[in-house]
């Protein structure tokens, strides 16, 4: 077992202060948004030894087996599947999706032919994997996630007089609800960039007129009006109106699978997702925005809201959310002691309180508020004791 030295994204629309506070240092007054824990190229952990940093990534190379474990191995190559990120926004995201295996090698391969290097800002693929994901709330959470009845989109369009209004109210009114919806997304993204700013412009300012400080909350109305205020004349703001818009309390959570279009809103969280950075945006962001690409990968269904909920396992909430690349453990304090599953690498960060990680070796590692560790799949069952709230990355259970 070994402590983590981690790197933090300075997202634009990160928090100035929810990493910091959760990490025991002084903020500096630039947004810090997310905190990356694992192996991803991107931004990689390291761990700390008596000789220095060494990379996660190095680290695996040396021994594959010994730190990943011959399942992992066996299933996933010679790399650690899964990422743990603290995610901290004060701002919102880009609406977005995540590509399915398929998509994301055939995109991968077909931008690596073309010879778009990794960190050209308008690739897409940056690797061939997938990047499901699920979203634990440390605090009230903000997010649209998936797509709603249309019916719902139509309610809250109905008796405005603005142009965009009855063009999505007739593209809403298909007999499929995923035809309906596959139409108005593909209308609101489409927009003729010298019409778009007129079109979008005049449904928002009707939309806001609806959210008054006195009378009753439009929920939907007042999301759309507050993007909109963030990105003027940007249509993926209109495109809030066909999405879920929900609140997550502390302790909730909801996974994504690829194909399921979503924005965080604001509100810190803790993430765990294959280990992959292929995002596909439809707007709401200055990043590289490819709407052929995203609508190509997008699921239209109207699904129930994807809350995942955990079971308990050996003194642990357990989320498997049925994908084999992560799984997601949450211990809480004061309850029975817990053991994290052996043969298997784990990642583990304590989010409040210390904690013990012993093996049954007997080798022993504290750990505080704010710090991290890395366990080999050759270090077998681990125990975790003393009154910390933490959760401990690992692999899935379908490996």
């Amino acid at each position: 077992m070994r402590r983590l030295i981690n790197q933090i994204r300075p997202y634009a629309w990160g928090s100035p202060t929810a990493i910091p506070r959760l990490l025991g240092r002084s903020p500096d007054g630039r947004p810090q948004a997310e905190l990356w824990l694992g192996a991803h190229p991107g931004a990689p952990s390291s761990l700390a030894t008596e000789d220095g940093p060494v990379c996660v990534a190095d680290a695996i190379a040396g021994d594959p087996k010994e730190t990943l474990g011959e399942r992992t191995v066996r299933h996933f190559g010679e790399r650690l599947p899964f990422l743990l990120k603290v995610l901290a926004a004060e701002e919102p995201l880009s609406l977005q999706a995540h590509p399915d295996t398929r998509r994301a090698a055939l995109g991968h391969a077909a931008e690596e032919a073309a010879g778009i290097p990794v960190d050209a800002p308008h690739r897409n693929y940056r690797d061939p994997f997938h990047k499901p994901e699920l979203v634990l709330a440390l605090e009230p959470f903000e997010a649209l996630c998936g797509f709603r009845e249309p019916a719902a989109a139509l309610a809250d369009l109905a008796g405005l007089t603005a142009p965009l209004a009855g063009i999505l109210r007739a593209d809403l009114s298909a007999a499929e609800p995923g035809a309906a919806l596959r139409a108005a997304m593909t209308r609101l993204l489409t927009l003729a960039p010298d019409e778009r700013a007129g079109l979008v412009g005049g449904l928002v300012a009707e939309l806001a007129a609806r959210v008054s400080p006195t009378g009753p909350a439009r929920r939907h109305a007042a999301t759309v009006a507050e993007l909109a205020e963030r990105y003027p004349g940007d249509p993926g703001a209109v495109a809030a109106l066909l999405l879920n818009r929900i609140t997550l309390r502390p302790g909730e959570a909801l996974f994504l699978p690829a194909g399921n279009v979503h924005a965080y809103l604001r509100g810190t969280a803790v993430e765990v997702m294959a280990s992959s950075d292929n995002v596909l945006r439809a707007g709401l962001t200055g990043k590289h925005v490819d709407v052929a690409e995203l609508l190509t990968v997008v699921d239209f269904s109207v699904l129930p809201i994807p809350f995942a909920s955990p079971e308990r396992v050996e003194g642990r909430w357990e989320y498997q959310p049925g994908v084999a690349d992560f799984a997601l453990s949450v211990i809480r304090p004061h309850e029975e002691v817990a053991r994290l599953p052996g043969g298997l690498p784990a990642i583990v960060l304590v989010l409040d309180g210390t904690a013990e990680l012993r093996t049954e070796a007997g080798e022993r590692l504290p750990l505080a508020r704010g710090e991290s560790a890395f366990v080999p799949a050759a270090d077998g069952p681990v125990t975790v004791e003393g009154a910390a709230h933490l959760v401990a990355a690992t692999v899935g259970d379908s490996v």
